[in-house]
């Protein structure tokens, strides 16, 4: 096996690719490679500075450190949606393309077997097969959900470089074998309503500290503010006996607060 050596990690899977008979499960891998080579391309990432795995849904790219992660992620943000554009609206329902991404940096060694071996290829592995992404994936118009890891994001997303805005970026945290990881995913965190079994990176309010969230207004248990009457007029009856005494001013509507029933200005009974 090789000495683990420092890279950059691409990742892109077709979502329900199993889903497919043999005749488009072979479409959408050319469309695939196509997206990917183009990707590359465009980023100025020639085939000399990486390492391409096949896994039949997917394409695992091991790229030279030394190639600019900036140009990548640029690529991946305006290059990957415009060729799945351009591709979906020519192909029919069932040959729609639509892919999740995956960018991460760490240190990879390839074994006797050319097997690729690394606890970060499989932190990266991960956030590509995370219920998180693929929820982010079908609850979006467009065919592309990107997600980086932490080391991406803080060497190069957060400090804005033009064409990756920095604000389009949500950390999320994902379940793994390992553990909680921390990623960045661009574009719409998917709707806290539904269970992905992960969480977004929004908290709720006071759920660090124990507290427990203030209950709704209508959660509320209702104040008694003493009895209240509802009158339309004519001769009010409760019970089925009559009201009376003076009624001053009640000739319809409401009272509230006190109400004595009896004569006027006699002592309670």
């Amino acid at each position: 096996m090789t000495d683990p050596v420092s890279r950059t990690i691409l990742l892109l899977d077709i979502e329900k690719y199993s889903d497919r008979d043999d005749i488009e499960q072979a479409y959408l891998r050319r469309m695939l490679y196509d997206v990917a080579d183009r990707t590359l391309e465009r980023a100025g990432i020639d085939e000399r500075l990486r390492l391409r795995a096949d896994r039949g849904d997917s394409v695992m790219e091991l790229i030279d450190a030394n190639a600019s992660v900036t140009a990548l992620l640029r690529a991946l943000l305006t290059e990957v949606p415009s060729q799945l554009h351009a591709v979906n609206r020519m192909a029919s329902s069932s040959a729609q393309i639509r892919l999740r991404g995956v960018v991460a940096t760490g240190y990879v060694a390839v074994d006797e077997h050319d097997g690729w071996v690394g606890s970060d290829l499989n932190h990266a592995c991960r956030l590509l097969d995370a219920q998180l992404l693929r929820a982010a994936l079908r609850e979006r118009r467009d065919d592309f959900a990107l997600c980086v890891s932490e080391s991406v994001h803080t060497g190069i997303v957060r400090h804005g470089h033009a064409g990756i805005p920095a604000a389009d970026f949500h950390a999320v945290t994902v379940d793994s074998k390992n553990g909680p990881l921390r990623a960045w995913l661009h574009g719409p965190v998917p709707d806290a309503d539904n269970d992905h079994s992960e969480k977004g990176g929004t908290s709720v309010p006071g759920a660090s500290s124990g507290e427990r969230p203030a209950p709704r207004r209508d959660d509320r248990p209702e104040t008694r503010a003493g009895a209240v009457f509802h009158f339309d007029g004519g001769a009010p009856t409760f019970g089925g006996s009559l009201v009376g005494g003076d009624q001053h001013g009640v000739s319809g509507g409401q009272v509230t607060g006190d109400v004595h029933l009896g004569g006027s200005g006699g002592e309670s009974a």
